[in-house]
């Protein structure tokens, strides 16, 4: 449940926007009285199979293909530490604090489940490092689908490595100091319970999600501008034609672009002069509706992992009345699938950009200046930027090789299927980065193209992206330095949503 600038996880669900609203805008995240007395219990049934000598994995036994290692009471907190330290061996350079936070998150969302049987005092720790703005610094590779990550996280938890903190990179334990907190001691099954589960994947899945919705909802008021400066005709995108394709992604940019077209003069002067236009104008319904077809789907599976157990063994019933299962949970094949589907999706949606931005600036086929400066020759205006654009195009389709059917074996032949769901959330959020930055660039190549149609005669809503950009960015007059306007547009489009600036926009 999430009020202002607040996440209580208790009874109901929990979703993608409560990970992205403690990860990325800084919500303080708490648990509710029942949340905490689930997990209190699991953690009592967890001290009854210790007292009772009931032999039950990664709680009195050894890891992987140690399973069937048998330890004395007196090992089982060794064991949580040495879980950590071992598994603690990413590689790589850091993650990104927001990335970091999200799996946090979404690893005590997994707990107060009460079906880990970790100790409170470990849950506790976690919602202090994100309340209290301390963030492990954790390398971003070397994870099959769980484990490496979250055992750098854990660490952090012993007060050691290194951690981001009032905008510094600092020993671990200075931040402890300067907030008052002390170490955790760790039990049975507390390493364990920190390593595994599914929360690396998930919570950097959510954070994708949010970007990629974003995105969809620009790359339709970007293309209105392209479509204005192409001339395009306009019964591609009626809603007589689109209700014969009744997709709910295909309804949805059918509206969204003939909402920002609403009032062209522009374009209602031009109807008719061609029978019909490329496919990179005239299918963006069809594959922008796709796209967010797609979106739609890895949402709903996103959000039933968060609302899942995805620990190994599960702790149910009660202290007097236990059943420990192992099983398979935390194996993340729903959320690495969709990451992967996700990211062939946001690769499509800079693929057909860089097409429409192609267009623009080939004067064969735009009817526009070359390059879309006025004097092209001695100025060589956006012909590089689509260079860039398609660098970042053939970066994405190699992006776009799924990770979950790559597959090796490890443990000994204890995990030989494994889900390289991390890996695949990660790609993602390169390849939504890739695809912000070629639609930047479509943004600056369309409202430069419209500079040579007269601004005034654009739709309502497509002059209102236009003049978005101009408050920002002058025109392209003669060459200049383009990287500082890439890099401003592409700001404007991570950081503002066009629905700012066209309220009708879905």
């Amino acid at each position: 449940m999430t009020t202002k600038n607040h996440v209580l996880i208790a009874d109901q669900s929990i979703r993608w926007q409560d990970i992205v609203n403690v990860a990325r805008h800084g919500y303080r995240l708490e648990l509710s009285e029942s949340a905490w007395n689930r997990i209190i219990n699991a953690q009592d049934i967890v001290q009854a199979i210790v007292k009772s000598g009931h032999t039950a994995y990664g709680i009195n036994t050894g890891l992987g293909s140690l399973c069937n290692v048998r330890l004395t009471t007196k090992q089982l907190s060794e064991l949580s530490r040495n879980t950590l330290l071992s598994h603690a061996c990413g590689v790589g350079p850091a993650l990104k604090d927001e990335q970091c936070r999200a799996i946090i998150c979404a690893a005590i969302a997994n707990y107060s489940k009460g079906k880990s049987g970790i100790n409170k005092s470990v849950v506790q720790g976690l919602i202090d490092l994100l309340n209290r703005g301390i963030t492990p610094q954790v390398p971003s590779q070397g994870s099959v689908g769980y484990l490496t990550h979250m055992a750098h996280i854990g660490v952090s938890l012993l007060g050691m490595g290194k951690v981001s903190y009032q905008g510094n990179i600092m020993p671990c334990h200075e931040a402890f100091v300067n907030e008052g907190l002390s170490p955790i001691a760790l039990g049975p099954k507390d390493g364990l319970s920190l390593v595994n589960g599914t929360p690396c994947m998930t919570g950097l899945t959510c954070l994708a999600i949010a970007d990629a919705k974003n995105l969809t909802v620009w790359a339709d008021a970007i293309s209105a501008l392209s479509i204005e400066a192409l001339e395009g005709q306009q019964d591609a995108f009626s809603e007589e034609a689109l209700s014969l394709k009744p997709y709910i992604g295909v309804q949805q940019v059918g509206l969204n672009i003939r909402s920002l077209l609403k009032g062209s003069d522009n374009l209602t002067s031009h109807h008719g002069i061609r029978t019909q236009d490329a496919l990179s104008i005239r299918s963006i319904p069809q594959v922008h509706g796709a796209i967010r077809d797609q979106l739609e789907h890895v949402i709903q599976q996103v959000n039933i992992e968060l609302n899942s157990a995805t620990d190994n063994p599960l702790v149910l019933g009660t202290p007097d009345n236990f059943k420990v299962l192992s099983q398979a949970n935390p194996h993340g094949e729903s959320v690495a699938i969709s990451a992967d589907l996700l990211a062939i999706s946001m690769a499509e949606l800079g693929g057909i950009s860089e097409r429409r931005l192609d267009r623009l600036v080939n004067p064969l086929v735009s009817g526009l200046p070359a390059y879309l400066v006025s004097e092209p020759g001695v100025n060589s205006g956006m012909m590089i930027v689509q260079y860039v654009s398609a660098s970042l195009c053939s970066e994405n389709k190699r992006l776009a090789v799924p990770a979950v059917t790559d597959n090796y074996v490890t443990s000994a032949l204890q995990e030989d299927h494994l889900s390289m769901g991390t890996m695949a959330a990660l790609k993602l959020l390169t390849v939504l980065e890739n695809t912000t930055k070629i639609l930047a660039i479509e943004y600056l190549c369309a409202a430069q193209a419209c500079e040579f149609i007269q601004p005034s005669t654009l739709g309502k809503g497509s002059h209102q992206v236009w003049l978005h950009l101009r408050q920002h960015i002058p025109p392209y007059d003669t060459d200049r330095w383009l990287a500082p306007d890439i890099e401003v547009c592409t700001d404007l489009i991570t950081h503002k949503s066009p629905t700012t600036l066209v309220p009708e926009l879905i």
